[in-house]
Parts: structure tokens; C-alpha cells; sequence
């Protein structure tokens, strides 16, 4: 099986080959939406944006104006010597200089304002994402429809930053235009549709070419996800030892070769087909604006207007045309960048599965009876195979559970529906009496340690890594070293250089890699930064020596008395210290009693505690 078999089989393309002129004039409904962002995200840097652009938008009329003037007194000077002092021809050379200076100056502050609130907005909607992503439920983590969404989203936090320029841009364009046009008008109102004629055609080509890059942007984004994590593969010290190893360089090279070489093949071909035929477009409309010219320049001969007004026309026109075009084009980016907003907005309205409570009910301080599963099952959004089923039983106030069975027998689904990580698809989970649905969420997850076997090594200090475990009590070092020594992570301490400011992991300066049993040390200190009523400890031993467990064990038994505590282990002697022990196959339960019940029962239990004994005789 490849990547992109473990990937899943390649985003569906979308039912039409471009985007229609409706579909482009909806998206534009994203745009309100986005300026209360930027308006969120600075409201100053917006307004002071906005008003610099307003300014800059009347300098170029103003500029050509005064060549107008300037040219007209120098053609009535030269025709007659001494009619006027040149002081006039002086102080309007002067304020041309000047106008050139402001638009200047304007333009680069323009360009830091923009810059400004562009990374502003990038660190805004990144935040949001972040904010949004922690309501959102596990299951839908762990569907790769969402997380092509999530990617989607998360490049819109750069990707989205130039649309706030391209839109300021249309507004500042749109009044200079006002100004020139009133010229052009005056004039002859005939040039300003030879005008629309010169620009239309690469204005729609433009249109056509962006709607052609969007389609292919969207068919490539599980290709491209993939490509990226091959890159990760490749090259990244958590994958380093096996890459060696196994001599897995050249295949993970290869494959992100194929991806990239189908991207770039894909990539090429559009915008070769885009330049030729913006070269044509270019053509209609230099054609246009030379038409135009032409015929200015006649009206000037023929006496009809004087030699500035021939500059000031050609220029208005000239930058008319360009205006324009760079609006008209302009337009169809700014209405695919909507088009891409949708992506940001669409995952914002994601909601999570997972109901909260109206009203609702504390957390029983402390637990009376127990957690009562009836009739519980669970299957995933995206697959037909039950993880649970028919669950019957109740964990007691007090009890210690292990959960026992063969890998995937459903034990690490069981405690994600436990915590809520997980609601049932049937069934319901009871806490004394009261459906857990009608407990605060965040109350419920407090009132719970659990550590999984797949916990995080987070590339942080310390007493990071284990304050994660209660985060409110990052700074609370009295809590810090007791849960570091209930979980032996304080013999660490002595050896790492910084103590427990030291940086774990080798990704940044100075860190300090842990081995598997160290790290394994550390998790479970994180269990412990709760004062939990039930703790739940995955496989927490998998990595530890034969000392090093006994000692956890010993220490897990005093710290959960009177409280609960569920298990789960392929080790049986780690799960003979619980009161009872719930054997799981294939997601539901088959036996349910004591080490000892269980053994004079010689059902599976017995068969597994005998099998793994013999490999100790």
C-alpha cells in the first residue's frame, strides 16, 4: 500500500470545471465578514490605511494637471518671448516635484500599513483557527475530510493577508478613476468606451485563468498534504532511526518527487496556456489605447486642443487603461480570494458534535455511585464497524477497573467515552444517576487524569511538559515536584543540565532528547497535576523497566485509594492490583470480576494469564 492509498483515495474534483460569474458574485457575500475581521484585528491601522489610500487616489490627476499647465505656458512662452514672468513655469515644476514626493511617501506608507495589519490579521485568524479547532470533537480530528478543510483554513491566514491590499487597492483605484474620467468626459465620452473595449478582453481571460488555478488549487490539496508530511518523513528526528535503518530516504524521495513533479506538470501547463493568451489579450488592448492615441494626437494638429491638453488626455488615458485593467483584473482576485475565504469561514462553522448542557449540573464532589454504562455503543462517523457495543456495566465510586483484551477490542475508545472525548452513537453513559450529557464538559474533563499511551512529548521544558496536565498550575512548582516525584520523573531532575527549565527534544537549541521510559516518566506525571477523582492510565508502563514499574504501581495503588481509577495494560501483573477487570473482544464486553473470579472462571482471562505466564517459567 502507498501514501497515497494511506491517505485515502484523492479529493472528489469539483462538479464544475470553473467557477461560475454566480458563484464568484455569492462569494462576495464573504467580504462584510472579512472587514470586521481586519476591523477586529487593528481599528486604527485600518481606518489610517484607508484614509492614506483616499489621498493618494487624487495625486495622479493632480499630477498630470499641472503638466498640463506646465506644457501649455512653456508652448505660449516659446510662441511669445516674454509674455509672462517663468517664475509660473518654475513654481509649477516645483509642485509637480512635490506631488511626486507625497505619492512617494504615501506609497511606502501604504506599503508598511498594509504589511502591518496584514501580519496582524495573519496572527488573528491563526488564533481563531486555534480557538475554534479546541471546541471542536476528536472524532472529527480523525477524519481526513476535516483536515483537508483545517488545511484550507489554516492558508488563509497568509494567503488571505494580500486580499486586504487588493481591496483597499479597488477602492483608491475606483476614485482616481473618478477624477480622470471627468477629463476624458469632457472631452469626448466616445474614448471611454474604447477604453472598456481595450481592457474587457484580458480582464475575461484573466477571469477564465483564475478560475482554472482555484479548481486545481482544491484537487490538489490532499495531494499536497501528503507531499508535506513526505517532506516531514524525510527529514525530521522523529523519524530519523527508521529512515536509517530501514534505508527509507530514497523511497520517501522518490514519492515526493512523483507529487511534486504531477503538481508542477499540472502548474505548468495552466500558466503556459495563461501567458499566451494574456499576450493576446495584450495585444486587443494596446491596440485600443493606440487607436485612442492616434486620434488625440489628430485633434491636436488639426487645432482642436492645445499640446497639454494632448498630454493630459494621453496620460488620463494611459493610466485610465491601466487603472482599469488593474480593477477588472483586480476584481476577478478579489472575487476568488472571497471564493477562498469561504474555506476559512466554511471550517469557523464547523460545529462540534458533541451537545453542551443548557443548565448545566456541578460535578458531584465528591462521586457517591459511580459511572453506569447501559447498553453503550460507539462507531466512527466514517466507517460501518462498531468500536463498542453493547456495554453493560458500572465503574464504582472508589473501584479500580482494568480493561483487558487484544489490540483493538475497544479499551481506549471505552475511556474517550469516559471523558466525552466521545459520545455514544447508542446507549448512554450515567454519572450518579444523571446522564453525563447534562455535566458541565469542562467540569466533567477536570475532574479527570488520563494519560494515553500515545501522549505527546511536547518540545518544551520540563516542568512544561508536565504542567500541560493541569495548565493552570503551570507556575505552581510545589505541585510541579510532587507530581514529578509520584511518578518518579524527579530522578530526571539531577540530569538535565537546566533542571526543570531544561528544553526537551532536540528541535531547539539546547535541548535535552529523553529516552522512551523517561518520557513515559514524565506523562505520567501529568496525571498526576490533577486532583482527580478518576484517573485513567493507558498502557502508562509500556516503556518503563521491570524496577521501575513495580515502583509506579506501588505508588498509583496509595494515591488512588479511595479514589477511581481505570486500567488498561497487557501486563497482568499490572492488572491483577485492580479491584475488578473487564475483559473487551471486539468492543464488547465478555468477562467481569475479580483476578481471582476470573481465573476459577477459566474463560479468556485465564487463557491469556496463562499464556503470558508461561513465557516467565
Amino acid at each position: 500500500m502507498n501514501l497515497t492509498q494511506l491517505f485515502g483515495q484523492r479529493g472528489k474534483k469539483m462538479n464544475e470545471e470553473r467557477v461560475s460569474w454566480r458563484e464568484r458574485i455569492i462569494a462576495l457575500r464573504n467580504l462584510p465578514a472579512f472587514f470586521r475581521l481586519v476591523w477586529q484585528t487593528n481599528p486604527w491601522l485600518t481606518v489610517a490605511d484607508i484614509m492614506v489610500r483616499v489621498v493618494r487616489s487624487a495625486i495622479p490627476v493632480a499630477t498630470l494637471y499641472v503638466g498640463k499647465l506646465i506644457i501649455d505656458l512653456v508652448v505660449l512662452l516659446i510662441r511669445h518671448p516674454g509674455s509672462f514672468d517663468t517664475g509660473k513655469i518654475w513654481k509649477l515644476v516645483a509642485l509637480e516635484f512635490a506631488l511626486a514626493i507625497v505619492s512617494d511617501g504615501l506609497g511606502r506608507l501604504t506599503t508598511l500599513l498594509d504589511s502591518l495589519l496584514g501580519d496582524l490579521f495573519a496572527n488573528h485568524t491563526t488564533v481563531l483557527i486555534m480557538e475554534h479547532a479546541a471546541i471542536l470533537d476528536l472524532d472529527q480530528f480523525e477524519d481526513s475530510n476535516f483536515y483537508d478543510k483545517l488545511e484550507r483554513a489554516r492558508q488563509q491566514t497568509t494567503n488571505r493577508t494580500i486580499l486586504l491590499s487588493q481591496l483597499l487597492s479597488q477602492l483608491q483605484d475606483l476614485i482616481t478613476i473618478g477624477f480622470l474620467a471627468v477629463g476624458l468626459i469632457a472631452f469626448n465620452p466616445w474614448l471611454i468606451l474604447l477604453l472598456l473595449v481595450a481592457v474587457v478582453p484580458a480582464f475575461l481571460g484573466e477571469s477564465y485563468f483564475n478560475d482554472k488555478n482555484y479548481t486545481l488549487w482544491r484537487e490538489q490539496t490532499m495531494g499536497r498534504r501528503e507531499m508535506d508530511y513526505v517532506r516531514f518523513l524525510g527529514a525530521s528526528d522523529d523519524t530519523a532511526k527508521e529512515v536509517k535503518l530501514f534505508d527509507l530516504s530514497n523511497f520517501f524521495i522518490n514519492r515526493y518527487k512523483e507529487l511534486s513533479g504531477r503538481f508542477y506538470k499540472e502548474y505548468k501547463g495552466l500558466q503556459t496556456r495563461r501567458s499566451i493568451w494574456g499576450t493576446v489579450f495584450s495585444l486587443v488592448g494596446s491596440t485600443g489605447y493606440y487607436a485612442a492615441y492616434i486620434w488625440i494626437i489628430g485633434q491636436t494638429l488639426s487645432g482642436h486642443i492645445s499640446i497639454g491638453s494632448l498630454t493630459f488626455l494621453a496620460g488620463s488615458f494611459r493610466q485610465l487603461r491601466a487603472l482599469l485593467d488593474g480593477i477588472l483584473t483586480r476584481f476577478t482576485a478579489v472575487s476568488q480570494g472571497a471564493i477562498y475565504l469561504s474555506d476559512l469561514f466554511d471550517f469557523l462553522k464547523i460545529a462540534p458534535k458533541i451537545p453542551v448542557a443548557a443548565h448545566p449540573i456541578p460535578f458531584p464532589q465528591p462521586i457517591q455511585q459511580g459511572f453506569t454504562f447501559e447498553d453503550v455503543g460507539f462507531r466512527y462517523s466514517f466507517t460501518e464497524r462498531w468500536a463498542n457495543r453493547h456495554l453493560n456495566f458500572t465503574l464504582k465510586a472508589g473501584e479500580k477497573l482494568a480493561l483487558v483484551g487484544e489490540n483493538g477490542a475497544g479499551k481506549t475508545t471505552l475511556v474517550k467515552l469516559l471523558a466525552r472525548l466521545y459520545d455514544p452513537t447508542e446507549g448512554r453513559i450515567l454519572l450518579d444517576g444523571k446522564d453525563l450529557k447534562e455535566y458541565d464538559l469542562g467540569d466533567l474533563r477536570k475532574n479527570i487524569g488520563i494519560i494515553f499511551q500515545d501522549y505527546q512529548r511536547y518540545q518544551m521544558t520540563f516542568s512544561q511538559n508536565i504542567a500541560v496536565g493541569n495548565i493552570d498550575f503551570q507556575y505552581d512548582q510545589e505541585r510541579l515536584e510532587s507530581a514529578a516525584h509520584q511518578s518518579l520523573a524527579e530522578s530526571l531532575v539531577t540530569k538535565l543540565p537546566g533542571g526543570y527549565d531544561q528544553a526537551l527534544g532536540r528541535r531547539f537549541n539546547q535541548g535535552v532528547e529523553l529516552s522512551g521510559g523517561e518520557w513515559q516518566k514524565v506523562a505520567l506525571a501529568r496525571a498526576y497535576m490533577r486532583d482527580a477523582q478518576l484517573l485513567i492510565l493507558d498502557e502508562p508502563t509500556s516503556a518503563l523497566d521491570a524496577r521501575a514499574e513495580y515502583e509506579v504501581f506501588q505508588r498509583f495503588a496509595d494515591l488512588t485509594k479511595g479514589k477511581m481509577a481505570v486500567l488498561i495494560s497487557h501486563r497482568f501483573s499490572t492488572v491483577r492490583m485492580a479491584d475488578r477487570i473487564l475483559v473487551l473482544e471486539n468492543g464488547s464486553p465478555l468477562e467481569i470480576g475479580s483476578h481471582e473470579e476470573l481465573l476459577a472462571k477459566n474463560g479468556r482471562y485465564a487463557e491469556l494469564f496463562n499464556l503470558q505466564a508461561m513465557g516467565y517459567r
